[in-house]
């Protein structure tokens, strides 16, 4: 097994999304992804990056020397040395996230690790390539979440929700796309619904609305 990765950027912020936003948080964005989101945040993400060894990796995260470590991409799961690293970070003692885009099986990834599933809605154009099998690996600790664009992903996550009973396994966000969903008419529709759902902003790009990479 190849202990090789290629790495878009390493970088110390805040969690900006989920149950831990706004917390110190070293990210490992790895390169590459099997979708191809029309709302993608990271493009540069799905190419460009340098071969870093695992042992490179977890110097450059132990200089950065923060506890929490979130290992994403692109989509980290498409290369096979992430589950590897994975283990390697939680050996090394670090709270270690995960976070997926939903298509590709979890289940081998290491029990330790907190996995951030983002499942895809209608407007990515990507929603038939959702794995919903992982539901049935989700844990209290994991999260999912769904970005939503418009009514009709609303309506796609809600109805997720309920067929799935996302609620009673973990946590559940759901994120408006950003520049195409009103945070205020989002948090409205979940109210009118008494879902019990996070309403969750990138509170990364409210603290740096200039920087579309790592800071």
């Amino acid at each position: 097994m190849t202990d090789v990765l290629t790495v878009n950027e390493i970088y110390l912020s805040v969690q900006g999304e989920g149950s831990r936003a706004g917390l110190p948080c070293v990210l490992v964005r790895l390169t590459g992804c099997n979708l191809n989101c029309a709302w993608c945040d990271t493009p540069q993400s799905r190419t460009e990056g340098r071969k870093m060894t695992i042992g490179e990796i977890l110097r450059r995260v132990a200089e950065l020397n923060c506890r929490r470590v979130e290992v994403t991409g692109g989509e980290p799961l498409c290369q096979s040395a992430a589950l590897q690293l994975l283990s390697r970070l939680c050996e090394a003692g670090h709270e270690t996230l995960l976070e997926t885009n939903g298509s590709l099986d979890i289940a081998a990834v290491d029990s330790r690790v907190i996995r951030i599933v983002d499942s895809k809605c209608p407007s990515s154009g990507e929603s038939a390539r959702n794995h919903w099998s992982n539901v049935e690996h989700l844990r209290g600790s994991d999260e999912v979440k769904f970005v939503i664009a418009d009514r009709r992903d609303y309506e796609f996550a809600r109805h997720a929700v309920f067929r799935r009973d996302l609620v009673a396994k973990c946590a559940v966000i759901f994120s408006p796309a950003s520049g195409l969903m009103d945070p205020g008419e989002l948090a409205k529709w979940i109210l009118d619904d008494g879902l019990d759902v996070r309403v969750g902003l990138q509170l990364h790009r409210i603290i740096w609305p200039d920087k579309d990479r790592g800071v």
